[in-house]
């Protein structure tokens, strides 16, 4: 399928939407080269230091973490319609265990500006290069958001990648849900 690049925020509402709905996919590769796809629900894209950012959630405890930390990219793909058993498979299986993509049949794609790959049979994905981190630090978040998400301590480190570049295929409002 053709891409075909657009604007940063071309896809905003749509993004912001499925992360409220069945979720993203964000892929990383490893030094070992070795590709992995996580659903994620909670981000933001936006403006920071005079730039387009797409902030990125993974707890310490994911092998995306992992991942994340061998690299210096991410994509964060827009799924079509119809992923909705795949999304659930990358957000409750681990990359440990599975060759995610290669089980469910999908394809890593080479990315145009960045190491980390693309899923092919999403319609729309950014490119993102990492440019700061921090973790969620215990004691940080208000006493209700604290105890709501993080019972066990398990925080999430941010990922703040700038966005090199959003690609979409001809139709891809069409194809997304």
């Amino acid at each position: 399928m053709t891409r075909e690049k657009v604007g940063d925020f071309r896809f905003g509402n749509e993004t912001h939407k499925l992360m409220l709905g069945d979720g993203l996919y964000l892929v990383t590769k490893g030094k070992d080269r070795r590709v992995n796809a996580m659903t994620i629900g909670w981000g933001f894209i936006g403006t920071m230091w005079k730039r387009p950012f797409f902030i990125v959630a993974v707890r310490l405890s994911r092998h995306t973490y992992r991942l994340m930390e061998e690299s210096d990219s991410f994509t964060v793909c827009l799924p079509s319609k119809g992923m909705t058993d795949a999304l659930d498979f990358c957000g409750t299986e681990s990359g440990r265990d599975h060759d995610k993509l290669q089980e469910l049949g999908l394809t890593a794609k080479k990315s145009f500006l960045v190491a980390a790959p693309y899923i092919e049979e999403c319609p729309v994905h950014y490119e993102c290069k990492i440019s700061f981190k921090t973790i969620v630090q215990q004691g940080a978040l208000s006493e209700e958001i604290e105890a709501g998400v993080y019972p066990n301590r398990n925080y999430h480190i941010l990922y703040y990648g700038e966005i090199l570049g959003v690609y979409a295929i001809k139709d891809a409002e069409q194809k997304l849900p």
